[in-house]
């Protein structure tokens, strides 16, 4: 009797192990099918492919977590509508042609295509620095405004000067204005979005991007919205690096301060922001924002001319990184950068080296310590190649400073909320605005040659002993997620 059961017991596991085997394998083979239709960086789906015949369920986990792109929008609320595809001048003249030397024709042109959208010229562009500044010019715009109110920031914390938004922003919900705002559904709180809630019971729409307390309906975790974005009555925005919270406020002596770049914008690019924030909130809320509220008549404002470069893992996939290969490749004599994370992916630092190697001044300029070791470790993993081309890499000294900036011939700029890493350029939603203005260019190259003292070079990563080497080259393999 008991040898009998004991027969029976081994059928059974072995019967069980059997199904486990053919379970997993068809598991590992239909996964291997999607990333096979929908991989195309080879080297990561190779990664994938070989994780899931591994590990079949939980490779097949972590795939369905971060491996697949289930963000899709539906055309309508891609497709910019009539009174959003140009601006109407407040005295009923065409937009008048971009005006670009020859040598940045091609760049226009480039560009135009991968955004579908034209260079708007008539504008002024005012940089601000820190929170010392940036914000009251916020508060002061938002108690101003007296038809619309269009806010979207990545982290927005119930602090000091956040309790000093949500008490602006109520008051003008109050007084009538339309106040619309998105919190990103990770970067503002996921368990506890205090700020969300403050909103929502003062009454103000709010929405959260991307957020579900239901684990199967929230399987894009390292898809966020990172842009910064404020929009006063269709005419005033607000957009560059800084998120809402006390840190930022540098001036203020916070424990943890953080130095950022942002910058105040009037003129007809403006409806192009504010296109690109109805999009979100469609998107979001299942709702449209139309007529003369967001989009009103637009008067020029200045002489630079801009456009907006939005980018997503959606229908906007890569194209701020593919703008800024453009522009390197456009460019002719020099190349600046600012930037908190430095992760570019192979192809962005070929073009970086072959830049510095026809002779153009490549200056690239990261902190010394930004607020994530993790990614200064694998930074300094990274740019072996660049260092070996002559691209000069600069240490900010602390405190940490966010700011993100692309300066190109001493005449072309690029600012927003995109870091130079995988994350910004191919998971998260991001919005940049390309800027045609040499005084400008000037002002921030100036701002980033102040920065310029500390080099890092080859002989500095080669002092860090082989454990650290170790480390760092072990924590650059997560670069896509860092």
């Amino acid at each position: 009797m008991e040898q009998a059961l004991l027969s029976w017991i081994g059928a059974l596991t072995s019967i069980r192990t059997e199904v486990f085997w053919v379970l997993g394998a068809t598991l590992s083979g239909l996964v291997s099918i999607h990333v096979l239709l929908r991989k195309r960086e080879v080297g990561a789906a190779i990664g994938w492919i070989g994780l899931v015949w591994l590990a079949p369920l939980f490779g097949s986990a972590l795939y369905a977590l971060f491996g697949v792109n289930r963000v899709t929008r539906r055309a309508q609320k891609l497709r910019i509508k009539p009174s959003q595809a140009s601006p109407r001048r407040a005295d009923g003249a065409p937009p008048p042609p971009p005006v670009l030397p020859e040598r940045f024709q091609p760049l226009d042109q480039a560009v135009r295509r991968i955004t579908s959208l034209p260079l708007e010229a008539g504008n002024r562009i005012v940089p601000l620095r820190n929170g010392d500044a940036v914000y009251p010019a916020m508060l002061t715009a938002i108690r101003e405004a007296r038809h619309s109110i269009a806010l979207s920031s990545y982290i927005f914390r119930k602090d000091e000067i956040g309790r000093a938004f949500l008490d602006a922003l109520e008051d003008a919900h109050h007084r009538g204005v339309a106040v619309r705002v998105l919190v990103d559904g990770i970067g503002s709180g996921y368990f506890f979005a205090s700020v969300y809630g403050g909103l929502r019971r003062r009454g103000v729409p709010v929405g959260r991007f991307m957020h579900s307390v239901l684990p199967w309906r929230m399987p894009f975790l390292n898809l966020r919205t990172h842009k910064k974005l404020l929009i006063l009555d269709g005419t005033l925005a607000f957009t560059g690096g800084i998120n809402i919270a006390d840190e930022n406020r540098v001036a203020s002596h916070p424990p943890d301060p953080v130095r950022d770049v942002h910058f105040r914008i009037e003129g007809p690019v403006v409806i192009q922001l504010t296109a690109a924030f109805a999009s979100d909130w469609a998107f979001v809320m299942d709702q449209e924002l139309e007529g003369p509220a967001w989009f009103p008549p637009l008067a020029p404002r200045g002489e630079t001319q801009a456009r907006v470069v939005s980018s997503g893992p959606d229908a906007d996939l890569r194209k701020i990184e593919l703008v800024v290969l453009e522009a390197i490749t456009c460019a002719r004599t020099s190349i600046r950068l600012m930037t908190p994370y430095f992760l570019p992916s192979e192809v962005l630092v070929s073009a970086l080296s072959l830049a510095a190697l026809r002779g153009l001044t490549v200056d690239v300029i990261i902190p010394m310590d930004s607020d994530h070791a993790v990614v200064d470790w694998a930074t300094r993993a990274h740019v072996d190649p660049l260092l070996r081309s002559d691209v000069r890499i600069w240490l900010d000294d602390p405190p940490f400073d966010h700011a993100k900036l692309l300066v190109i011939d001493d005449a072309w700029c690029f600012i927003g909320s995109a870091n130079w890493d995988t994350r910004s350029f191919r998971l998260n939603f991001e919005l940049n605005v390309e800027v045609y203005d040499p005084g400008l260019a000037r002002h921030l190259d100036a701002f980033m040659k102040e920065k310029m003292s500390v080099r890092l070079t080859r002989e500095h990563l080669s002092r860090r002993g082989l454990p650290v080497r170790l480390r760092d080259a072990g924590v650059r393999l997560l670069l896509p997620y860092l």
